[in-house]
């Protein structure tokens, strides 16, 4: 029982450091090269989430991000007593791809930190709405049987990429404290933190009750109809 808790906390943790890499690490590739531009940017997030819920999905149930870990547990899809275990591995593992992404680029992967470019209100209303999207989509494909199971890595990369390429240019578009607190951690941001907690924990128990309110308000069975 212990070696199945530690693969999944492994499992997390990998697809955590694989997402801040590759999505930290495009910003900062973007930011030297111009390569990529903000729809590249926006890809990457989206790309790396596609392929990591592919990957780890069946190891750890790909939560990648203490926030929709959270909205699970709240919405009662997730044991309580693991999340501060969940909570750790995402972490642990963002903070580790920060940190490689500091040595790699030095300063200049200071851009995979998340800060608000608009108003902190603004900032905080993108992150708690997106963050309300994403974990929408996640119950429906996730948790919903009459969801179509095969394709909830594409609903859920598309989901990222989309609120990357509309709220990266006022908020970062994190959607993920674990996302936000590496490069924090690496880099030595502190600003505004806050809301990078704040914004997608209340988005994601937003998102998922939402979810569960809908899913329990089902329409009347038709007469001779077998249910669903």
């Amino acid at each position: 029982m212990k070696l199945v808790l530690l693969s999944r906390l492994a499992a997390e943790g990998l697809g955590t450091a694989l997402l801040v890499f590759a999505g930290g690490g495009a910003l900062a590739v973007n930011a030297q090269t111009g390569a990529l531009g903000h729809l590249g940017v926006a890809l990457a997030f989206g790309l790396v989430i596609m392929a990591m819920v592919y990957a780890t999905g069946h190891l750890s149930g790909a939560h990648l991000n203490p926030a929709v870990t959270l909205g699970f547990a709240l919405a009662r899809h997730f044991p309580l007593p693991l999340v501060p275990l969940y909570w750790l591995a995402q972490l642990g593992g963002a903070a580790l791809a920060a940190g490689l992404l500091r040595l790699l680029f030095g300063e200049g992967g200071r851009v995979s930190a998340t800060v608000p470019s608009g108003s902190v209100g603004q900032a905080l209303t993108f992150e708690v709405v997106l963050t309300f999207a994403l974990m929408f989509v996640i119950m429906a494909v996730a948790t919903d049987t009459r969801a179509v199971g095969q394709g909830a890595a594409l609903a859920i990369g598309g989901t990222v990429a989309l609120g990357a390429l509309v709220g990266g240019p006022v908020s970062g578009a994190s959607l993920n404290p674990a996302r936000s607190l590496g490069p924090a951690l690496a880099f030595g941001v502190g600003e505004h933190q806050w809301l990078y907690l704040l914004g997608p924990a209340l988005g994601a128990l937003l998102g998922a009750l939402a979810y569960q309110g809908l899913r329990a308000a089902r329409p009347p069975r038709a007469r001779g109809k077998a249910e669903e």
